[in-house]
């Protein structure tokens, strides 16, 4: 038997390599290497190799190495005694007659210990060789170890993994770039504060004399939010365009969300759409009021409605505005303006309102930038707690 502290910081140490490797298709082919470079000598245990699930089989994927004793067929019928006895009991020695392994006993004394590992996409079992000298409560606690951390392991890359493809997805979803409209600046941004965030902005292009802006903020983070936020994009997408009225399809977009079975089912959403003479149409349902400056003078837009999804029917009314040359109009979200200092105190939409005035000779780009950096340095650059969107579109000469 190996002496126990020496045991134990093996066994520590090859859990941590489990952590710590690099993930990829070799992932478990090295972990099973290393458990036979750790344990092969004390605990008697080599020749790993991998079984992969397919179908009603489970294939080797492993190369045979010559020094392995163990003669087990490649594949193996999911209703074998090996395959059901690793699957109900995760762990399995089998150490007794019967057990329907075609083993060549000519060979040195060998016989197989096995344990089964998963994603939510597959499913492998790992055999290993225990030769003389083997020690049950070793062996058991020693695989069992290995298999609980290989297991969660599996599990979080595969979750990160579906984390980054909602990523992908919604990042596909929000504008890359501003258009290019005559006689005007355009500019947005967002930050999520975690990988998926419910913050929206979007840009609509209908003809040459009038084009369409939007920004809106889901409730709660994460993946909830970020699936009601592409609801919201992906509707407004679908409902507006050239003759479509607002109102309508915006009241035809509040009855979906209502029926959103998601924990988080409420969005704010402010809708303008803009002709180049500088005329505003605009729907403010429930959303921070977007600022719009001219010389001095700072005017916010006024809310026309309640935020989506509080009820299956709401009023909602369009208001007007002008945007003359040289206004700077600004949207943007909770997180800009509830972002806080070490003191607890919000930004605020009168530093907001400060920041559009100092910077409104700049161009939009420059004046969103700005933005982000003034409310970045009052809360400390510390990570953001609320996704935090902006978008700034500014009327040239």
């Amino acid at each position: 038997m190996i002496e126990p502290k020496e045991f134990y910081r093996k066994l520590d140490s090859l859990l941590s390599k489990i952590n710590l490797a690099k993930s990829g298709a070799d992932f478990l082919f090295t972990i099973v290497n290393e458990l036979g470079k750790t344990f092969g000598n004390d605990l008697h245990i080599g020749g790993g190799r991998i079984y992969e699930k397919n179908s009603d089989e489970y294939v080797l994927i492993s190369p045979l190495s010559n020094s392995e004793k163990l003669d087990i067929e490649t594949n193996l019928d999911i209703n074998s005694i090996l395959v059901q006895s690793v699957l109900n009991y995760k762990t399995y020695i089998f150490d007794h007659a019967g057990f329907g392994l075609k083993v060549d006993y000519k060979k040195e004394y060998a016989i197989p210990a096995a344990i089964t590992v998963h994603n939510q996409d597959h499913d492998w079992i790992l055999i290993f060789e225990l030769r003389n000298g083997w020690v049950r409560e070793e062996i058991e606690f020693c695989l069992n170890a290995v298999r609980t951390v290989l297991n969660y392991r599996l599990l979080s890359e595969s979750i990160k993994s579906e984390f980054e493809q909602s990523y992908l997805i919604q990042k596909s979803l929000l504008p890359t770039s501003s258009p290019q409209i005559s006689g005007y600046q355009l500019a947005g941004n967002s930050r999520q504060a975690e990988l998926v965030g419910g913050d929206i902005f979007d840009y609509y292009s209908y003809d040459n004399k009038h084009f369409g802006f939007c920004i809106g903020d889901a409730s709660g983070h994460g993946i909830p939010a970020a699936l009601l936020a592409r609801d919201a994009i992906i509707g407004l997408r679908m409902g507006l365009g050239n003759n479509m009225e607002m109102v309508h399809t915006l009241k035809k977009l509040n009855r979906i969300i209502f029926q959103s079975v998601f924990s988080t089912r409420f969005i704010s959403l402010f809708y303008a759409e803009l002709e180049l003479n500088g005329n505003l149409a605009y729907i403010n349902a429930g959303h921070p009021l977007p600022i719009l400056v001219h010389n001095d003078e700072v005017a916010e837009l006024e809310s026309t409605g309640l935020v989506f999804g509080a009820l299956p029917e709401i009023d909602l009314r369009r208001s007007f505005a002008k945007i003359l040359p040289d206004s700077v109009l600004v949207l943007f979200t909770d997180g800009i303006v509830e972002r806080q200092n070490n003191n607890g105190e919000d930004f605020g939409s009168e530093r907001l309102k400060e920041v559009i005035v100092k910077h409104k000779y700049l161009d939009a780009k420059e004046i969103l930038d700005s933005i982000f950096q003034a409310a970045d340095g009052f809360g400390n650059k510390k990570k953001w707690k609320d996704d935090a969107t902006a978008l700034v579109i500014k009327r040239i000469e």
